[in-house]
């Protein structure tokens, strides 16, 4: 816990596993991998949104047509080992996501594994796309990474 001037945010350790609860309090954007907390702030640089923009127009005008949806983050995945999406064991938040089974989106995001997951690599998030989020989604079984 933090404080700033009387107020407490309620902000993880690095060091600790955390489950979907826990993440459910914190304030800000965050991922939970193998019951590791990851922030997603500060905001992606402008080159990294750009890519994002370019891939999301190119993806969404493909699958406009193929009963796909394609989101960009922020939009949350939940994933679950007995797809028991009420308390799921990961959340990520893929650059894009596109989901072809309408019945996985919700209003809080998507409840299983993706059709397709792009993830746009910076350097400061490149070890981790290429470590625990590419596991994770290999895990799970999204389709396509």
């Amino acid at each position: 816990m933090a404080e700033w001037g009387g107020m407490v945010a309620n902000i993880p350790d690095p060091e600790k596993t955390y489950t979907y609860d826990d993440w459910k309090t914190w304030e800000g954007r965050w991922e939970l991998i193998g019951g590791k907390a990851y922030n997603m702030t500060p905001a992606p640089s402008s080159r990294h949104q750009f890519v994002v923009g370019e891939l999301y127009f190119a993806l969404r005008r493909f699958f406009q047509n193929q009963r796909c949806f394609v989101f960009m983050a922020p939009f949350d995945v939940f994933l679950s080992e007995q797809g028991a999406y009420e308390t799921p064991d990961d959340i990520v938040q893929p650059d894009i996501a596109v989901i072809c089974d309408q019945k996985q989106i919700t209003d809080k995001g998507c409840f299983g594994p993706t059709a397709l997951v792009v993830e746009v690599l910076s350097p400061s998030t490149a070890l981790k796309d290429y470590s625990e989020k590419f596991y994770a989604y290999e895990h799970y079984r999204v389709n396509e990474y």
